[in-house]
Formats: structure tokens, sequence, C-alpha cells
């Protein structure tokens, strides 16, 4: 220890790192060189962004523009639902698989995970060579899909045997990542580009407080602290729930857009035969 005037001072080194270290960050978000370049880029017409007071006015009219149409609202809401309850599932399903087998050192948990984010990304793929009319059949598709889901996750938590698990967890995964990438191109198929940050960043947020409300009240309110089991119960039913609205939906779309056409189809006869008369 150093000594000064007579007395012993302690000398604390650990300090000297973190107070550079702080320095540094305190001297460079203060000096923010490139502000000045980011704001003109950020404020251009390509990002949409602008600096007049009125912004929030205009973030409000851009939203109502956007989700003016039923069709591209139903597949918001599912992109929104569906990530709520996907993450929800991810997060959780260790803990039930550890339920399921507690002391098994050579479960193949990860790589369950892993082959079944590749089969999910396979039929992603493959999904993008089906030939169906998505704006008419792509909400019974989604509420058709989503019901096995919710069979999945409800046969996932009854089972004991770890293997039937892994194999609907596998069913679950391999499901919901292609019916995540219709709804993501339908969206931006109707979408201007400028738009794309707006809508998706909005579906990515309310996805998010919707997994919040849901942790909430699931896991960490001491009135219910639900077992493991429990939980999934309720994410199978929220996505039951979630199925019987798009199935509800998708058969109306589907009744509508065949009564649409009929109806253009009478339109065209008639006209046709008027023609031929005159």
């Amino acid at each position: 220890m150093p000594c000064w005037a007579g007395h012993y001072v302690p000398c604390h080194a650990g300090w000297v790192g973190p107070t550079v270290l702080l320095c540094i960050y305190g001297f460079c978000s203060m000096m923010r060189p490139i502000e000045p370049f980011v704001a003109v880029f950020l404020t251009g017409t390509y990002k949409n962004l602008t600096t007049e007071p009125d912004k929030v006015k205009t973030l409000i009219l851009d939203c109502k523009k956007c989700y003016s149409s039923t069709m591209m609202l139903f597949f918001c809401i599912w992109a929104a639902t569906g990530r709520c309850g996907f993450y929800q599932v991810s997060s959780y399903i260790q803990v039930l698989w550890v339920h399921i087998q507690p002391n098994n050192f050579t479960a193949y948990n990860g790589g369950v995970d892993a082959i079944s984010t590749l089969s999910g990304a396979a039929a992603s793929v493959a999904v993008g060579h089906v030939s169906l009319e998505w704006s008419v059949w792509g909400e019974l598709v989604l509420g058709g899909f989503t019901l096995l889901i919710a069979g999945a996750l409800f046969l996932m938590d009854l089972t004991s045997n770890i293997w039937i698990s892994y194999t609907f967890y596998f069913l679950f995964k391999t499901i919901y990542m292609p019916l995540t990438t219709i709804c993501t191109f339908q969206i931006a198929k109707k979408l201007n580009r400028r738009r794309y940050a707006l809508v998706f960043g909005l579906n990515s947020f309310v996805g998010t407080v919707l997994q919040s409300v849901l942790t909430a009240v699931v896991i960490n309110t001491k009135s219910v602290q639900l077992p493991i089991t429990s939980q999934f119960i309720t994410y199978a039913s929220y996505f039951a729930a979630i199925s019987l609205l798009f199935t509800v939906r998708g058969v109306y779309t589907v009744l509508h857009m065949k009564a649409a056409r009929r109806r253009e189809t009478t339109t065209c006869q008639r006209a046709h035969t008027c023609d031929e008369f005159v």
C-alpha cells in the first residue's frame, strides 16, 4: 500500500479500466460525428420520414392507410399473434422436456430444435412453389394449419414419452415457419416498399407486447403460477382460438369470392346475350 502523510491509503486498481471505458463512451456518445449525415439520409423521400412537427399525424395516417385492407389486416393479425405463440412455446419447450424426462443427460433437445428449424426452412421454400390463390384460400389455410399446431401442442403436453414430444415439436415448428412466410408474402405484396418497416415493425411490436402480457398472466402472476403442463395447455388453447378465428374468416372469404365471381360471370353472359340480340 502506498504511504501518504504517514498514512497508508488503499489503492483499488480495478477502477481504472471501467473509468476509461466510461469516458470513451461518454465522449463518443456526445460527439456523434455522423448524426448530420444520418439525419439527412433518414429524412429523405425513400425512407418516408419527416422532420416536421406533424410527424405523429403522418404516422397515424400511414397506419390507417396500410391497414385499410381487411384481408391484409387479418394476415397482420396472424403474423403478430403467431409470433407471440411461437416464441412463447420456443422459450419454454426445454422446461417441458425436463419435466417429461428430468434425469436424461443424453437428451437430444438441441438436435431436435436444429433439425426442426431446417425442416421449417425447407417447408418455407417449398410453399413458394405451391400454385394457390392465396388471396382467396390463404386465410382458410392459416386456420386449418393453425389447428394442426394447436393439436400438436395438446399432444406434446399430454405425452410422457420424450420422443413423441420431440416429434410433435418438430411438427409444430415445421408448420409454423411456412405459415409465417405466407403472411409475410401476402403483406408485402399489398404494401409500398416505403411502408415495409412501418407495418412489419408494428407487427413485431404487437407480437412482443402480446408475449409480455401472456408471460405476465400465465407465468409471473403470483395468484396463477401455472405448472409447465398447464402452460402448454394454455398455449394450445391460444392457437386453437386463432384457428377458429381464421377458419371462420377463411370460409367467409371463399364464399364471398365465389359469389362475386358468379355475379361477374352472370353479368358477362347477359352482356354477351344482349350483344348477340342487337
